[in-house]
């Protein structure tokens, strides 16, 4: 049974009950997090609260829990889900009122649900322990503050879902000047002759956590050059690595894009030592 935790309670999951009237249901006014934690550690803890609080104040939500309650909210609940592999999810949208109407209501205490889920044992640099992924292409159409990671996620479930209909894993996105953007649901390094390479951020990209360790990790503990700059299409296509990167992926190697070997068809040298590096250092502390 998964226990999660909904308005200051511990709850079995299926009994956690929100109101059709929560603005999160009908707005997706809300913003959320993803953490991951292995036996008990969370990792990147301090960037994923510095980016709940920078989304949260951006939307203008301010909320009652300190960093420390948020911390012991989620050290009970993976205690109590078992301290094995898992994500927890945080979701605090703006709450609920009982009329509904597109202004902000006054005074309205936010709605903090949050609970666990399995994720993959990490991957140590090893190919034949990661998920090889497929993806697809297409041009980017969500809307223009993917730098927050609010609730309201249709536009990349929509490229997420023509990445399935295709029998694909993830889809690529990008700009109307065929400009490497992100994944539906992650960040996107390319590799060309042993330098990295991923997009700097703007209003069209979100700050992922695992993106920021990556990037800090390679800099640190490795002699590849590392480089945030922008990637167009045929960069990507002609790519000898291509990763996605998030909390729950860490970094993921992509074999083939629209039908097309990345490379060789096969986990790349500097993803395993990439990836290897980041199994060594994914508990340093990060601010």
């Amino acid at each position: 049974m998964t226990v999660a935790f909904l308005d200051d309670e511990f709850v079995p999951l299926e009994e956690a009950k929100i109101s059709p009237m929560d603005r999160g249901f009908l707005f997706g006014d809300g913003i959320y997090e993803v953490i991951p934690s292995h036996g008990g550690k969370l990792i990147g803890l301090d960037l994923h609260l510095a980016r709940l609080e920078n989304g949260l104040n951006e939307i203008g939500i301010k909320i009652p829990w300190s960093r420390d309650q948020l911390t012991n909210i989620f050290t009970e609940l993976m205690e109590r889900n078992g301290n094995g592999n898992l994500g927890v999810y945080l979701q605090i949208t703006r709450g609920v009122t009982m009329k509904r109407n597109h202004a902000f209501p006054a005074n309205t205490p936010p709605t903090l649900f949050a609970y666990t889920f399995d994720i993959p044992a990490p991957s140590s640099g090893d190919p034949g322990k990661v998920t090889h992924w497929k993806v697809t292409t297409r041009q980017d159409l969500r809307w223009q503050r993917c730098h927050l990671k609010t609730t309201s996620l249709l536009g990349n479930v929509l490229h997420m879902m023509e990445a399935v209909d295709e029998g694909e894993s993830e889809i690529l996105l990008f700009d109307a000047n065929n400009r490497l953007t992100e994944a539906a649901a992650c960040n996107v390094f390319v590799v060309h002759n042993n330098e990295v390479k991923t997009p700097p951020l703007d209003q069209h990209k979100l700050a992922g956590v695992t993106r920021d360790m990556a990037l800090h990790i390679l800099r640190v503990h490795s002699s590849l050059n590392v480089r945030e700059i922008q990637i167009t299409k045929e960069e990507v296509l002609s790519a000898d690595e291509v990763w996605l990167s998030s909390s729950t992926k860490e970094l993921a190697p992509v074999v083939s894009i629209d039908g097309q070997l990345v490379g060789d068809g096969v986990p790349g040298p500097v993803w395993v030592q990439a990836q290897s590096l980041f199994d060594q250092h994914r508990f340093d502390h990060f601010e």
